[in-house]
């Protein structure tokens, strides 16, 4: 039995990289997994690969744009109405990857496509699931930053401005909401992905970071990245509250 059986989780970003790995790490501990991203055709290979791998936890698609508040209602809704209760939330999603910029260059839409897609939508998913969390005193939400935050990284910069903005999110609803049995932690991946290479940014970056990892490579989603966001998320992360955990292969303590 895995160490997340019987659990009822709300994955946000599952269509790729580490939310792709954590979905399936996820339903591989047993849990029930509502994965939302908007590309749905990528959730329902997720869960085709999860049922192909003989995971006990099933998988369940549900599209979803983070910048759209109806959306992220539709999400709860479903998962509530569904399974009758929410235990997990892991927001992993980030919108904006694709279009990194220096401060020099940045514009202010820029700046706020940024905060709706990452801090903004987290923190509203948190609002939303809050309830069902306190009503059973049992809860668990796990946010995503990234070491650009406190790095001296250029070229990332709005990223960094909202990466910064969710660990302080975290801290926060850690303080708050401890006493209604919830814990809150973040989690900062250095992690292989879709998007690395795509600016001239990343590819600077994928290529320091494979030259300097301590490990010597960048790692995998599923079997690096996700193992200590499934521990989070279980039973046995109850005394873990208001952290950031690297998982980056000593990446970022260079930094």
């Amino acid at each position: 039995m895995g160490i997340l059986a019987g659990r009822v989780a709300i994955l946000i970003g599952a269509s790729s990289g580490v939310g792709y790995g954590c979905a399936l790490d996820f339903a591989k501990e047993g849990a029930t997994v509502v994965a939302a991203a908007r590309r749905l055709e990528k959730l329902e290979e997720l869960a085709k690969d999860a049922e192909s791998r003989g995971f006990d936890g099933k998988i369940y698609p549900i599209t979803c744009d983070v910048a759209r508040e109806e959306d992220l209602d539709k999400v709860v809704k479903y998962t509530a109405d569904t399974f009758g209760k929410i235990e997990i939330l892991a927001c992993i999603a980030q919108g904006g990857l694709n279009h990194q910029t220096y401060i020099l260059d940045a514009t202010e839409e820029e700046a706020l496509n940024f905060y709706r897609t990452g801090p903004i939508y987290t923190m509203k998913m948190m609002q939303k699931c809050h309830p069902y969390m306190k009503a059973q005193h049992y809860g668990r939400i796990i946010t995503c930053a990234s070491g650009s935050a406190v790095s001296s990284t250029t070229g990332f910069d709005l990223y960094a401005m909202c990466k910064a903005a969710i660990m302080t999110l975290t801290r926060k609803a850690a303080q708050e909401f401890g006493r209604d049995g919830i814990v809150t932690n973040c989690f900062l991946p250095v992690i292989k992905n879709d998007l690395f290479g795509q600016d001239p940014q990343s590819a600077d970056a994928l290529a320091k970071i494979e030259a300097g990892s301590p490990v010597g490579r960048l790692g995998d989603a599923f079997e690096d990245g996700a193992p200590m966001v499934t521990f989070l998320a279980s039973e046995g992360a109850r005394y873990i509250n208001g952290q950031m955990i690297g998982v980056c292969g000593g990446v970022q303590v260079l930094a």
